[in-house]
């Protein structure tokens, strides 16, 4: 090959190996034989930028091609000495990096778990009142789950035993077939991706490495969380079966309604009814608080229903905060119901006594004068 390597890609010489990545991709898929079928000129482009690639992504290589050029790869390049030729190209290791890239998740590698071994993630949906969710808690709960098998420990063995490598794919967990031009990989299916296999499975998993249990777990739920919340526990969900990593438990949080108090974000809302006689006259009362403890207002002589007051700093903590919300009591001026004939002549005559309500009195002069009187 006599272009120059990094003008076959297209790529400058300062690029990063992840730009070299892309052009590489880019010009393999669009001169791949399978897309150009019968064309020479596709397959020859198509395995000088497969060989341009396989010295430029190898730092070594690539620090000799630039200080020494082509020669420093006599016999490497394509058709010649120990290069790659037709049927006998490797597909598999020049594309090796893209199927990692693409479907490295399910792959499976020598002395580890693969990541479908993974257990399964839990919910657990639990409520709380409001009162918890203001001071925060700490609550127990039991989920019904996976654990590690505590006779194999995990691996699925028999004790006394362990599991051995698989001798149909030496480990890998992955099957190699050549298929023209591409390396074809698939899952073992004698080890079923693992990379080992038992000849002696555990008598109490069934060679699983784990077994059904419930589990009884802490949960602390800090002040000021709010309905909807999530909490992760990292670890603590399903066992991952022949000795892969646990799944985690995520817990969600509902508040149950509150009788009295209505809560709008960190803000705590309150209505308390009152009599028409201390609307009229005014005074003080005490109103309860989530902190379990009473406060006291003053209503001003004259106070209409729907008055707000506000109360700072009693309303809901913000969760990682020092911040607090506020306490707002509205107050409701109750009308009195089941007279008796006595009261109903007294509310007469203090009618009757002068105008007391300037807002109503207000109300109908202006109807009056819109439709003429």
């Amino acid at each position: 090959m006599s272009q120059d390597y990094y003008e076959l890609l297209g790529v400058s010489r300062t690029a990063s190996a992840d730009d070299i990545k892309k052009a590489f991709r880019k010009l393999a898929m669009q001169h791949h034989p399978d897309r150009n079928p019968g064309s020479k000129e596709a397959e020859k482009k198509f395995k000088d930028v497969n060989h341009a690639y396989d010295i430029l992504k190898d730092p070594d290589k690539r620090a000799a091609y630039d200080r020494y050029g082509p020669a420093a790869f006599e016999g490497g390049a394509p058709g010649g000495p120990g290069g790659f030729q037709g049927q006998g190209f490797d597909f598999g290791s020049v594309f090796g990096d893209i199927f990692d890239e693409m479907f490295g998740a399910g792959r499976g590698r020598p002395g580890g778990p693969r990541a479908d071994m993974r257990g399964q993630d839990l919910r657990f949906n639990l409520e709380i009142t409001l009162e918890q969710a203001y001071s925060g808690t700490e609550a127990t709960v039991r989920v019904p789950s996976s654990v590690t098998c505590e006779s194999c420990h995990g691996s699925g063995a028999e004790p006394g035993s362990r599991p051995q490598q698989c001798p149909t794919c030496h480990g890998r967990g992955r099957l190699r077939a050549q298929q023209g031009f591409f390396t074809v990989e698939r899952t073992c299916h004698a080890c079923h991706g693992v990379g080992q296999v038992i000849d002696k499975p555990c008598r109490a998993c069934a060679g699983q490495g784990r077994v059904r249990r419930e589990k009884t777990l802490k949960v602390n739920i800090p002040a000021g969380v709010e309905d909807g919340t999530r909490i992760r526990l990292s670890g603590e969900g399903e066992a991952g079966t022949r000795g892969g990593p646990a799944g985690d438990l995520y817990v969600f949080l509902s508040v149950r309604r509150n009788p009295l108090f209505e809560r709008e974000g960190a803000d705590i809302h309150c209505r308390v009814p009152i009599s028409m006689v201390q609307a009229t006259l005014g005074g003080s009362i005490e109103v309860p608080t989530l902190d379990g403890k009473m406060a006291r207002i003053n209503i001003p002589a004259g106070a209409q229903g729907g008055h707000q007051f506000r109360l700072r700093g009693r309303g809901m903590p913000v969760v990682r905060s020092t911040q607090r919300g506020d306490m707002y009591i509205e107050i409701n001026v109750e009308t009195p119901t089941n007279l008796t004939a006595r009261q109903k002549e007294l509310l007469k005559e203090f009618e009757k006594a002068g105008k007391t309500s300037p807002e109503s009195e207000g109300f109908f002069s202006k109807v009056k004068e819109m439709f003429g009187g």
